[in-house]
């Protein structure tokens, strides 16, 4: 053999060495990204394959309480799916798989090859980039792609990790759980009052949900445990029409797999919404655990073994319901709606004259800084603050512009306890 073709050889070898390397650096098992936590929700930089070879960034909600695939419809038409629709919803073919992109360890591919189709809602052209008004995401990463990875969502550090099963070394308290094998819903084994329930793990939803009915019993069981009517703050999910008249409690402690926790906002499922929520879980329960009550955790969930980690970070409690009382409802155009105006000590919590605020009427800045193209969260943000402050909002009706002064108020707190506030007056007399 020649001294030619052993050098030749050497040279492909030392070739294949150099790509069998440079593909495992690109190839990682797991990915780290910073969160963006929107409205309680958890949002994330995907990118999305185009026809040219290139990729697009854009914005996604890690979703673990949806089974569903969905997007907006700009984004199916990036991708260049075949999107077809009827007089209700569109829905296009999936992609392959979307990529997860990290500075340090480089791209991974997030698979979609067992997804049926993507959900696509029925907008007008100029609402093409919405996905879900209100929010900044235009794809969700579901329940039924996430149960085939590990993932730990850390709350406290604003983190988001997914890995190949078996990949991570999870920490905290444990609990063996129910996962549906068809779609990745967990529910966790729980207790409320020493009576067991399941509830479902969904920190894809920015407030916690009883059944009514579970809702109602406790409540009158329990009448000094906070409660009122109209969702605020958090529990304005959506703006859905119903959202006024939502029910919310403040329950005092219950147990979630090996969590004991106390003060936990909750709004309440109606039957026929209840109903539809345990069809889809596949098992009997009785509501869901959102992202409201598991902030101070780091959260891992390893699918392949049914089981959640719960790994406490902090012990900080953010005064939820501290805001302005309204209830809102985003529009496809960006614009936000008056929908409601929730009751204080059996009042209404702000004007409702024909100088004040009207439902209907649109909200246009706080404190003079603009609301429309907002996120539901950024929007909430701007109204919430410290009982008691000030809040300027500009509001449009019929085309025309007026400010009004509002108060932010300590909703859904505890009764102020009598016996303390005689000796408060006692001290002062």
């Amino acid at each position: 053999m020649t001294r030619y073709n052993l050098s030749m050889r050497f040279r492909i070898l030392i070739a294949l060495v150099l790509v069998t390397a440079a593909f495992a650096q690109v190839v990682p098992k797991s990915i780290t990204l910073p969160i963006t936590l929107d409205h309680n929700r958890v949002v994330i930089d995907i990118y999305l394959p185009l026809p040219d070879g290139t990729t697009k960034r854009i914005r996604g909600w890690v979703d673990n309480g949806n089974p569903d695939l969905e997007m907006s419809r700009r984004a199916a038409t990036l991708m260049g799916l075949n999107v077809t629709c009827d007089d209700k919803a569109c829905t296009a073919p999936p992609p392959a798989s979307i990529t997860l992109h990290d500075t340090k360890s480089g791209d991974m591919q997030i698979s979609l090859a067992n997804i049926k189709e993507v959900k696509i809602p029925l907008k007008p052209v100029s609402a093409a980039t919405v996905m879900d008004p209100g929010m900044s995401a235009e794809i969700n990463i579901p329940a039924s792609v996430l149960r085939h990875y590990d993932v730990l969502i850390d709350f406290p550090d604003r983190e988001f990790t997914i890995a190949q099963p078996g990949t991570l070394k999870f920490k905290g308290s444990s609990s063996k759980v129910l996962v549906n094998i068809e779609n990745g819903l967990i529910q966790v084994p729980s207790q409320i009052e020493n009576k067991k329930y399941n509830l479902a793990l969904d920190v894809g939803s920015s407030i916690s949900f009883l059944s009514q009915d579970l809702s109602d019993k406790l409540q009158g069981a329990h009448p000094d445990w906070p409660h009122m009517t109209g969702a605020i703050g958090p529990a304005n999910m959506w703006g859905r029409p119903e959202e006024p008249a939502s029910k919310l409690l403040r329950v005092d402690r219950l147990q979630f797999g090996p969590l004991y926790l106390t003060s936990v906002s909750t709004a309440g499922f109606p039957k026929d919404v209840m109903d539809w929520f345990e069809k889809r879980a596949g098992v009997v329960t009785i509501g869901l655990l959102g992202s409201n009550a598991l902030l101070n955790y780091r959260i891992g969930l390893d699918y392949a073994r049914s089981t959640v980690y719960f790994d406490i970070g902090s012990t900080f409690r953010a005064p939820d319901f501290d805001v302005i009382g309204l209830t809102l409802r985003p529009e496809d155009d960006g614009r936000f709606t008056i929908l409601g105006i929730a009751d204080f000590d059996d009042k209404p919590s702000l004007p409702g004259t024909p100088d004040g605020i009207q439902v209907g009427d649109h909200l246009v800045a706080v404190d003079g800084i603009p609301v429309p193209d907002s996120t539901m969260g950024q929007v909430w943000s701007l109204l919430e603050g410290t009982p008691g402050q000030e809040r300027k909002l500009t509001l449009e009706r019929n085309g025309n512009k007026f400010d009004v002064v509002a108060h932010v108020q300590h909703f859904l707190g505890e009764p102020p306890d009598e016996n303390n506030s005689k000796k408060k007056s006692s001290r002062k007399n």
